[in-house]
């Protein structure tokens, strides 16, 4: 399976999902991918197999991956204070990959009945989900 976490400004998120999904599945292969070389840089040091960096690095990320990790802005044009381009967010969208998106209420996207829940709660869904996932392939 091959898993796209995929991040922007700091690569905080990002960083913590990358530790997290290798931490419970040190067999799964990670492509890193950050609007920016700070997220990249930040996942990669987490752990992820490969990583790359920008819009096209996004669109073809988004071609190959099985499944895709990230916040909910990922999917939203010029979200993320502007760093998720029309393109990125298309290629999010479009994609074939089944997609994990962790809600975030930010940058004036509030997604109407989340709960406050802390970060790592988010994370340790998501790792839930994706132990579904992986024993379904």
């Amino acid at each position: 399976m091959n898993i796209l976490i995929l991040d922007a400004q700091g690569g905080g998120l990002g960083r913590q999902l990358v530790a997290s999904v290798k931490k419970e599945f040190p067999e799964v292969g990670i492509t890193a991918v950050g609007t920016n070389t700070l997220a990249t840089s930040n996942m990669l040091k987490a752990g992820a197999d490969h990583g790359a960096t920008g819009e096209n690095a996004v669109a073809v990320g988004c071609r190959k991956a099985d499944l895709i990790i990230g916040p909910v802005g990922i999917a939203i044009a010029d979200s993320m204070y502007g760093e998720i381009t029309p393109a990125m967010a298309a290629a999010v969208g479009q994609s074939d990959a089944k997609k994990l998106l962790i809600p975030m209420n930010q940058c004036n996207n509030i997604i109407v009945g989340v709960k406050n829940v802390s970060m790592s709660d988010m994370i340790g869904t998501v790792i839930g989900m994706l132990r579904d996932e992986i024993m379904k392939s």
